[in-house]
């Protein structure tokens, strides 16, 4: 008999080493499975596009605009998931990181199931709320049917690769989402042109991609790591609690941005099909472009959260430090491609009038401000591991609504190329404030190895046993206190 090839006993893996380097590895890894992604979306509305129907395009624009609301869920419950996992596998005790694993994944399918439901009763409101009209209506409609379902789906798979950019295993959660790529490039044409499928091929092949997802990242998380255990009824609610405690404001915070391009959509839909086919395209253009920012959010937590675990706050202020700086030069090394290949966009997508107007207008001016979401971007990522979650909800949900509805009518005054300025505006606005915040309460956290000052952050359960765990206890007022000693020993991980 073989002997298993699982990963059970393995040194936290951020807490040593080059901070530089490991942003780098995480996020580039994490950007090229998301920009996989994305770029198999974009080839979805390309095909879409050949198809000749201006409906259809503005019915993925529609539909995405539903879809993001589900995705931002989705994601802030793997950032909690991931969040609490790392911190125990920073503080070396691994029955903790399996057992919370299982734990949060549970909750996560459940939360996922329950909003699936809720998005079909109330599908024909939501995209009359958003300005479909008639056979974009119907058509968006349509491609939701088939695609919602999946959603708790999907919600495993994310939550599954969290797990695994939790343990440092950057490559396999890359492989996981690149492959459920590879598979709808794959499917796409076969299912939209060969079989003659149009849309309805598009939310078939993101089915099954889904599927592809969840079992790819349960072999990686469940099967090589262990790092998924028996749900223990027991822990359950406390396990919920502690994933909650960085999840809800990490939903929240992802909310306020489908919620404030819901009211970009709206204001949009004023302008007609041409005008959301625009948008709808330099939606799936952007996170192919700036991958690596949007990596990034995934990518520093968990570096960041084990090294709270470890005790090591002069390496949190490190990772800040470094992350912002790959913001900056993936955002102008992004900007200089677009603005040099937007004609070859524009060609590419069949794209006319004031749908072209708009793809250029985004790549010659507003790709700049991604700047600002990049830095709103790692600074989410600071509070939600640093105990601070609710800054991100504050930050994100100002730019949400005081920095998008008054720019957007504002804006609106000048076609729809105002509305999206007045999108940048608003992330140049809150993204600098919200890097300036992080920069401080990361300056707070000590000025030593050991003095982490970690306010606010649970690890695990009191009594778990493990030195830098028990070092970490609950005191009164919400604060926690720690043994340098203790905390300065990462330990190695148990099974």
């Amino acid at each position: 008999m073989k002997p298993s090839r699982t990963t059970t006993t393995a040194a936290p893996r951020f807490v040593t080493g080059s901070t530089l380097r490991h942003v780098l590895v995480m996020a580039s890894t994490g950007a090229v499975g998301l920009v996989a992604v994305f770029a198999v979306d974009l080839l979805g509305l390309f095909y879409i596009s050949r198809l000749g129907e201006q409906p259809v395009a503005a019915a993925v624009g529609f539909a995405g605009a539903v879809g993001f609301f589900q995705i931002a869920v989705a994601i802030g419950m793997s950032i909690g998931l991931g969040a609490v996992v790392s911190r125990a596998i920073g503080a070396g005790d691994r029955a903790a990181a399996r057992r919370l694993g299982a734990s949060g994944l549970a909750l996560m399918v459940l939360v996922m199931v329950l909003i699936a439901m809720a998005t079909v009763a109330a599908l024909h409101p939501l995209l009359n709320w958003l300005g479909a009209t008639g056979e974009t209506h119907r058509l968006a409609a349509r491609y939701l049917v088939i695609v919602v379902p999946s959603v708790p789906l999907l919600a495993a798979g994310m939550g599954l690769s969290a797990l695994l950019r939790s343990v440092g295993d950057a490559r396999r959660a890359m492989n996981v989402t690149l492959f459920a790529a590879v598979t709808t490039a794959a499917l796409d044409p076969l299912l939209i042109f060969a079989m003659g499928l149009g849309l309805d091929g598009a939310a078939i092949g993101a089915l099954v991609s889904r599927v592809v997802l969840v079992g790819l990242a349960w072999h990686g998380a469940a099967r090589r790591h262990r790092l998924v255990g028996r749900i223990e009824p027991g822990a359950l609610l406390a396990d919920a609690r502690q994933v909650m405690a960085v999840a809800a404001p990490a939903v929240l915070t992802n909310l306020a941005t489908p919620v404030g391009s819901a009211w970009v959509t709206q204001a949009i839909a004023a302008f007609g099909p041409a005008a959301i086919a625009g948008q709808a395209t330099i939606e799936r253009l952007s996170p192919v472009a700036f991958g690596i920012v949007y990596a990034l959010s995934g990518a520093v937590g968990p570096i960041m959260a084990q090294n709270m675990g470890a005790g090591r706050p002069d390496r949190v202020r490190a990772v800040l430090r470094d992350s912002m700086a790959v913001v900056v030069g993936a955002v102008l090394l992004a900007w200089a491609a677009l603005w040099a290949c937007q004609d070859l966009v524009v060609t590419a997508f069949s794209a006319a009038g004031e749908t072209a107007a708009l793809i250029r207008l985004f790549c010659t001016w507003l790709a700049g401000g991604f700047l600002f979401t990049g830095a709103l971007f790692v600074a989410n990522a600071a509070f939600n591991n640093l105990g601070r979650p609710l800054l991100s909800t504050l930050f994100n949900w100002g730019r949400a609504t005081l920095g998008t509805i008054p720019f957007v009518m504002l804006g609106s005054a000048h076609g729809p190329g105002g509305v999206l300025v007045a999108q940048v505006a608003a992330a140049a606005l809150f993204g600098s404030a919200a890097a300036l915040v992080a920069f401080r309460v990361v300056g707070r956290l000590g000025s030593r190895p050991g003095a982490a000052g970690t306010e606010g952050i649970e690890l695990s359960p009191a009594g778990s046993g493990t030195p830098a765990v028990a070092a970490l206890s609950a005191q009164p007022g919400g604060k926690l206190e720690e043994a340098p000693d203790a905390a300065m020993a990462p330990g190695r991980l148990g099974t």
